[in-house]
């Protein structure tokens, strides 16, 4: 009645998986980044800010996209595991 452990088997990289993820987040992180990129220039515009201050608004937002992405990895790895 006892069930073989699961820590005796050797752990397989699931690649389909782990290539879906890496594709959508490159998809993801081309879109959050240059939305960062672009959102920063049009709100430095929006508030009248100089070079400087357009830099320092794209750096807080390519941060948050940051955290963005560590949350997509994360969550899709819940949803297709790395491992078997």
């Amino acid at each position: 009645m006892s069930t073989p452990s699961s820590s005796s088997s050797p752990r397989q990289i699931a690649w389909p998986s782990v290539i879906t993820v890496i594709s959508a987040a490159i998809l993801i992180g081309a879109e959050v980044f240059g939305a960062a990129f672009a959102g920063g220039w049009a709100l430095a515009i929006l508030f009248g800010l100089e070079e400087r201050g357009a830099h320092i608004i794209q750096g807080i937002l390519f941060v948050i996209g940051v955290i963005v992405m560590v949350g997509f990895i994360r969550g899709a790895q819940r949803v297709e595991p790395f491992t078997r």
